[in-house]
């Protein structure tokens, strides 16, 4: 045991991080490389910090790759997957590791039988891994969207000529949108796109969603959904009428339609069949590979290890038996 206080023993490294897939695989199958990079990812500064009390004074168990706190009031081992996404669960960094890298990678998002066959797991057990993984995507800001920021709402959900009739008799109970699931979205021109799954398309809750997240004054560019009306109260907003147009001078919502073509693809084409009870995760897993599409693949995959902490997701939670 090595007790050298807030240290970790130091590891012989590869002469650089992984910048493919196939260089990621090669350097997780280290376990001590491996559990280097998430300690250098997970931490500030690297330094491993007791979960249970906060100490940064510990020792480290080599044979066990688990740390000590040293603090006398505690005194409890913790490993670099407690209070993460990765608690609680007996696979290895060799697994989890290109797992994380696969999905914050991928250009139209990966299925649960496509992730267990690259990885020898179950299905099952790859689907929860992926969910797992779209929880640490999540990022939460306090900055508000400024400048021309566009607004726009879609729907998700089945289309009755590919259900069984029966299914269909029971679940689509009128035209249009009734029996799907709304998402709502804003994109700021040059910067980041925001979406929710959202309960309803009428005027407080998507008008509430826009004053959350966007700053007062700011340029609004919507269609002519009545819901929107009473937004040149709070903002310079504007309205397209797509029964007459889709672009009017600079007024256009292309870019967050684009991001529902991007969501859409997704969950059409890899996905196939999505839940509504998890939709929220598939739709934050999109919005993260849109937001940092121009970061590298290590660089994204070194954002979402950022997000593990306090994210944790049982599989009682995730199936709703908890």
């Amino acid at each position: 045991m090595d007790k050298t206080p807030g240290q970790t023993p130091k590891v012989s490294l590869p002469p650089q991080d992984p910048q493919s897939l196939l260089e990621a695989v090669q350097y997780f199958s280290d376990p001590d490389v491996a559990l280097d990079f998430v300690r250098r990812a997970v931490w500030p500064n690297g330094v491993p910090a007791c979960p249970h009390c906060g100490g940064l004074e510990h020792s480290f168990l080599k044979t066990r790759r688990i740390w000590k706190c040293q603090n006398k009031d505690c005194r409890r081992q913790f490993s670099a997957k407690v209070g993460t996404i990765f608690e609680d669960s007996p696979l290895g960094w060799d697994k989890w590791l290109p797992a994380v890298w696969l999905i914050a990678n991928s250009k139209n998002s990966v299925s649960s039988h496509e992730l267990g066959r690259a990885l020898h797991v179950t299905q099952k057990t790859a689907w929860f891994m992926l969910h797992r993984v779209r929880d640490a995507m999540q990022t939460g800001t306090f900055r508000k969207l400024d400048g021309e920021v566009e607004v726009d709402e879609t729907y998700w959900g089945g289309l009755g000529r590919n259900m069984h009739r029966d299914r269909a008799r029971r679940q689509i109970k009128g035209t249009g949108m009734i029996g799907k699931t709304a998402i709502a979205g804003l994109r700021e021109r040059g910067g980041e796109v925001r979406a929710a799954v959202v309960p309803d398309t009428r005027q407080p809750t998507l008008q509430g969603m826009v004053r959350a997240n966007v700053e007062v004054g700011a340029a609004v560019y919507s269609d002519a959904l009545g819901s929107y009306t009473g937004l040149d109260a709070y903002y310079a907003h504007k309205i397209v009428d797509h029964v007459r147009e889709y672009v009017s001078g600079s007024v256009h919502t292309n870019g967050i339609e684009n991001f529902w073509a991007l969501l859409k693809r997704a969950l059409k084409g890899t996905q196939v069949h999505v839940d509504p009870v998890h939709l929220d995760r598939y739709v934050t897993e999109r919005i993260f590979a849109y937001n940092h599409r121009d970061r590298t693949d290590l660089g994204r995959m070194r954002l979402a290890l950022g997000g593990v902490a306090g994210h944790r997701l049982t599989y009682a939670q995730l199936i709703g038996h908890d």
